[in-house]
């Protein structure tokens, strides 16, 4: 048991270490108002990623991967990837310096880490395959106990990492000067435009549900 709760702590610290549209959408919520935003995208996307391994690890693996629902999953991904990208490219030309650490700034900046989770068609795809996979990790008779000790651990190091990550964008971005931040937004713009464009490629060469 303990081997399995430290080898998903060590799963998630890998998932959540890889850039991608969550950290741009943190530095970009960062630059803005520091550490509260930056951690609420943080936490809205653990509460996606909980959604994906509860459904994952649930054993609905097989209703993940039917193709009817990653297209339009995935559809949702790219849209929503674009209006990051075209929000973050308009927003480099305002202005930084007014407060922003409001509620109302992390509740959007958490609405933003939901929508990017849910949307994202790699986090269906790799709960998919964890959920029917743990036989690979030690486990070759897996019961509700396992799943249960899998999920606490990945969970645990995605909520320390929703702390560290936000930190270290509010130490590392808040204290820039106005050019910088907009530098910044600039290219958190082109890094959701290219995970967009990915994504829709990927769509694209996918075959066609018969």
């Amino acid at each position: 048991m303990l081997n399995l709760f430290i080898a998903a702590f060590l799963l998630g610290l890998v998932y959540n270490a890889m850039p991608g549209a969550v950290f741009a959408e943190t530095v970009r919520q960062g630059v803005r108002g520091g550490f509260a935003p930056a951690l609420a995208v943080q936490l809205g996307s653990l509460t996606g990623d909980a959604l994906w391994a509860i459904l994952g690890l649930a054993g609905v693996g097989l209703l993940l991967q039917l193709e009817w629902l990653h297209t339009p999953v995935a559809v949702a991904g790219v849209c929503y990837l674009l209006y990051l990208a075209w929000d973050a490219w308009h927003a480099a030309s305002r202005s930084f310096t007014a407060p922003l650490d409001t509620e109302q700034c992390r509740k959007e900046a958490m609405r933003a880490g939901m929508l990017i989770s849910l949307t994202n068609p790699h986090n269906l795809a790799y709960w998919a395959a964890v959920g029917s996979a743990l036989g690979a990790l030690g486990v070759q008779n897996p019961q509700a106990v396992d799943y249960v000790i899998f999920f606490a651990g990945f969970m645990l190091c995605s909520l320390l990492w929703c702390f560290f990550c936000a930190a270290v964008v509010d130490r590392v971005f808040r204290v820039a000067g106005q050019r910088w931040a907009s530098v910044t937004y600039k290219l958190c713009a082109i890094a959701f435009s290219v995970l967009a464009f990915g994504s829709l490629w990927d769509l694209l060469g996918r075959p066609a549900v018969s």
